[in-house]
């Protein structure tokens, strides 16, 4: 009771941003941490992103046979991949993330065993593919199927769990903008995973923070590539359509 008694006294401290401006996580920093974003030098990410770009070009599995030898340049082959997911794979008629994407390449074509989920390895190689998406608009599918998991998602989004009760709408919706200890509350938008958390001190994907956030009002977490994460995944991608991807992004 403490708790959501202190929350809702956090929340009432700054006037919520207007429901018709969509805003970037990246908006809310402070100019240090934008410049360090900004700057790939200086943009802790880039470190995945070019251990991902090794990985590439590197022979695994049983078919010593590397990304490279499929789909060549990734510069070209993979532009604006990242934008698009989640997406249906054609062969299991489920939809999948990004990383789940690449696991079942690495299965089905290296004949590997994918890297876990959060890994050092599964992270470089997600960060180097979304990276060459960098700068395009968000596009979700148009695909009735993820039009279904996004009406899904949409409804976890919007449904109260926890011991707090709460929504992730009425954090990034009915507040954003306001601040939670000290902190500006984001409009939640997933432009930039992977990305590195200043408090993480390291990279992480979306769901990640999606099991943070459960785990902050006390509710039980999505399980990693399971299908309620990737539902809301799908949901805060289309509700992020036509901003553009920032990967590797910063955040505090």
């Amino acid at each position: 009771m403490r708790a959501a008694v202190l929350a809702a006294l956090l929340l009432a401290a700054m006037p919520a941003a207007g429901a018709e401006e969509r805003r970037s996580g990246f908006a809310d920093m402070s100019a240090a941490t934008q410049a360090m974003q900004a700057d790939d030098a200086a943009n802790p990410g880039m470190l995945w992103v070019l251990d991902g770009e090794g990985r590439w070009s590197r022979k695994a599995g049983r078919t010593e046979r590397s990304c490279a030898d499929c789909h060549g340049e990734a510069a070209a082959s993979m532009r604006g991949v990242a934008a698009r997911y989640p997406a249906i794979d054609a062969e299991r008629g489920e939809a999948v993330d990004l990383a789940g994407r690449i696991a079942l390449c690495q299965t089905r074509h290296q004949e590997a065993t994918p890297a876990p989920r959060e890994s050092e390895a599964s992270l470089a190689l997600t960060a180097f593919v979304a990276h060459q998406s960098r700068g395009l608009p968000i596009a979700p599918p148009d695909d009735p199927r993820i039009a279904l998991l996004q009406a899904e998602g949409a409804a976890l989004y919007r449904m109260r769990r926890g011991q707090l009760n709460l929504s992730c709408a009425q954090c990034h919706d009915d507040n954003a903008g306001r601040r939670l200890a000290g902190s500006v509350i984001p409009q939640g938008h997933p432009t930039g995973y992977p990305l590195y958390r200043l408090e993480w001190q390291g990279l992480g994907s979306l769901q990640r923070r999606l099991r943070g956030c459960t785990t902050g009002v006390r509710a039980e977490s999505f399980a990693p590539g399971s299908h309620d994460a990737i539902a809301l995944e799908a949901y805060l991608m289309s509700r992020a359509a036509g901003m553009p991807v920032e990967t590797p992004a910063v955040r505090p």
